[in-house]
């Protein structure tokens, strides 16, 4: 049985036999799992239901009283070309089956068919659903550019394009039930996107958060599973596992991709079957919650040479987004060291100290391999040895490094602009040198420049015209 998942959309099914509309809601709703079904066994009702009511998909008897399952077909493919049709017959007719594809229905089944091929084909027209309204949902956004819900992205500081991208992509897929792949670099707030994804969605269960590097097979079964009493030595009580925890809600997986190959092959069973057996268990349990992994690493390099599974791959990565670098992220260094300079003085009971503008050049210099993790990290030790107003760049001079490599390396500028062997430049000539370095730093950008020198853009053009016209005469 392949995993299924409940859709945002409900399921309409025509037929005018009682019974096969009962037997059927039983198969989806146990072997499919799915659980918001209309039933309708008189078919000059369907098209009101179907105005009235969120239907995503159709299930479509051909042969009714009153209207005929290929009269609704045309009306439902006319009215309400969205909605997805599967004509589920008696009629075992090759015919048939080509004209209702050719009048817009999606699948076409006979009703003595293999249940399991016909939980299988409406869980492929679910998803086919699901992508289309995922699809308009992203068109939607990028065209206008708009977050529907921006208060859920309030603790991400940032102002970057990049990063809007990233939540209007969240917004897209929030409603879908199907696997989430978050990317990037260590620090760079995976979590915390998942998070907000868990937040958009609406789920009423918990985010469950388990990070599964360094578990063992033994232990990533137990963790995940949970096992039932006597299960193996010291299993003295049953253990509900963070399946069951995260039920109807978010199961997210962090550094997934440092899980062993026999611990991917079972995760791998669980997304491909939807069910899981507690250790000691011979009864299985379905899983109810959405699954979200996170990793730094490169899964596609990963998989080519063999230390993880193609299979799971292509089953995680279904929606796939990637977090950009803080170096990346240029614009967003002064608001997050603001943010956390402000987040230490508030713990450690101090005034909030006033940053130096060499200090936004220096880290603007920086590639940052910590991120935003590593930069919270410096404000928070920063602000453990500040005296002073101004807050000393000692610290961050120390935990940068830079008498080594962290600014002095090839390809980066000299940590000071002036040469040790000459006199000081004036206070004109130094201004107009780091003028100078940031539009150098800044490629020519103006905008980029002036946030780097901590100034306004127009007062950065003034400074720029004034020392293009050169010394005034007097």
């Amino acid at each position: 049985m392949t995993i299924t998942h409940q859709p945002s959309f409900g399921i309409l099914m025509i037929d005018d036999e009682a019974s096969f509309l009962r037997s059927l809601s039983i198969a989806l709703e146990r072997r499919g799992g799915y659980n918001h079904l209309y039933r309708c066994q008189d078919s000059r009702e369907a098209m009101d239901i179907i105005a009235r009511e969120p239907i995503g998909l159709v299930l479509l008897d051909l042969t009714m009283p009153h209207l005929s399952g290929e009269t609704l077909l045309k009306q439902i493919v006319e009215d309400h070309p969205h909605i997805g049709v599967i004509i589920i017959s008696g009629l075992n007719q090759l015919e048939t089956a080509v004209n209702c594809i050719r009048l817009g229905a999606y699948d076409y089944f006979v009703k003595t068919t293999e249940e399991d091929r016909l939980i299988e084909g409406v869980r492929r027209a679910v998803q086919m659903q699901e992508m289309r309204l995922e699809n308009q949902a992203m068109r939607r956004k990028f065209l206008t550019d708009t977050l529907e819900h921006p208060d859920v992205f309030a603790d991400i500081i940032t102002q970057d394009k990049g990063m809007r991208s990233v939540f209007q992509y969240l917004e897209s897929v929030s409603g879908s039930s199907q696997p989430v792949l978050i990317s990037g670099e260590s620090g760079v707030g995976k979590e915390l996107i998942a998070r907000s994804l868990h937040t958009l969605s609406r789920r009423p269960g918990p985010l469950v958060s388990v990070n599964v590097a360094g578990l063992d097979d033994n232990v990533f079964a137990d963790t995940l599973f949970g096992h039932h009493r006597g299960a193996f030595t010291g299993a003295d009580k049953a253990r509900a596992g963070m399946i069951e925890q995260a039920a109807e809600g978010t199961l997210f997986l962090d550094e997934i991709g440092d899980l062993s190959l026999n611990s991917q092959v079972k995760l791998l069973r669980l997304l491909q079957e939807g069910e899981y057996y507690p250790l000691g268990s011979d009864r299985p349990k379905r899983i109810r919650a959405r699954v979200i992994v996170a990793t730094h690493q490169n899964l596609e390099q990963k998989q080519q040479s063999g230390e993880f599974r193609k299979d799971l791959f292509y089953r995680l990565r279904t929606h796939q987004l990637e977090i950009p670098p803080l170096r990346k992220r240029q614009g967003d260094i002064p608001l997050l060291l603001h943010h956390f300079l402000e987040e230490a003085a508030r713990e450690m009971n101090k005034s909030c100290p006033t940053i130096p503008k060499e200090l936004l050049v220096l880290l603007a210099n920086y590639s940052f391999p910590g991120n935003i993790r590593e930069l919270r990290a410096l404000a928070f030790d920063a602000v453990g040895q500040h005296r002073g107003k101004v807050l000393s760049m000692e610290s961050f001079r120390r935990a940068l490094n830079l008498s080594a490599s962290a600014v002095d390396s090839p390809g980066n500028p000299p940590a000071s602009l002036f040469d040790p062997e000459q006199p000081l430049p004036t206070l004109q000539q130094a201004a107009d040198l780091l003028v100078d370095e940031a539009m150098r730093r800044a490629q020519g950008n103006q905008s980029i420049a002036s946030r780097l020198l901590g100034i306004s853009q127009p007062a950065l053009s003034k400074r720029l015209k004034k020392k293009e016209s050169g010394p005034e005469d007097g």
